[in-house]
C-alpha cells in the first residue's frame, strides 16, 4: 500500500525523485497520468491495468465518459526510473500539475499523487477541518473491522 508524504525538487528538465520506498512499490514500469484537483496520479502497471479496464466498461455514448476517458488517458505515459531514481514528467503533465520546484509526493492506497507544494498546501488547508465531517459522511456507524 502506498502511502506517506514526502518533498523533492523538479528539475528544468521535468525530472523527479522518487523515495526509495515508492520506487521498490511502483516497481520498474509505471504510468503517470492526469489527476484530479490538478495534481498528477502515478499507478503501477497492475493498477493501471485494472482502472483501464473498468474505464473500457464505461458506455461511449455518455459525454461525461468519453470526456473523462479523454482527460485522463491523453495525458497517460508510460514511466520508468533512471539511473539516479528519478522519473521524467512530460511538459504537458508538467503544466498541468503546475510543478515549479518543490513538489509534494503522497501515497494514497493504490496511486501516488505529485502536488506543486502552493497546490498542496492550499487542498491541506482548506480540507483539514472538515475532516471529521468528511469521515462521518464517508464511513456510517456500522463501519467495523472486517
Amino acid at each position: 500500500m502506498l502511502m506517506g508524504e514526502f518533498h523533492h525538487n523538479i528539475d528544468e528538465k521535468g525530472r523527479l525523485t522518487l523515495p526509495a520506498k515508492f520506487r521498490e512499490e511502483l516497481g520498474e514500469n509505471f504510468i503517470i497520468t492526469r489527476g484530479l484537483e490538478e495534481c498528477l496520479f502515478v499507478y503501477t502497471m497492475d493498477e493501471w491495468e485494472k482502472i483501464t479496464k473498468r474505464l473500457n466498461n464505461l458506455p461511449f455514448t455518455k459525454k461525461d465518459a468519453r470526456s473523462f476517458m479523454r482527460f485522463f488517458l491523453s495525458g497517460a505515459t508510460a514511466a520508468e526510473f533512471d539511473k539516479q531514481g528519478r522519473i521524467n514528467i512530460t511538459s504537458p503533465l508538467v503544466t498541468y500539475a503546475d510543478l515549479k520546484k518543490e513538489c509534494v509526493i503522497i501515497g494514497v492506497g493504490d496511486r501516488l499523487e505529485i502536488w506543486s507544494s502552493e497546490k498542496w498546501n492550499n487542498f491541506y488547508d482548506t480540507n483539514k477541518d472538515s475532516l471529521s465531517d468528511i469521515a462521518e459522511t464517508l464511513f456510517d456507524s456500522n463501519w467495523q473491522e472486517e
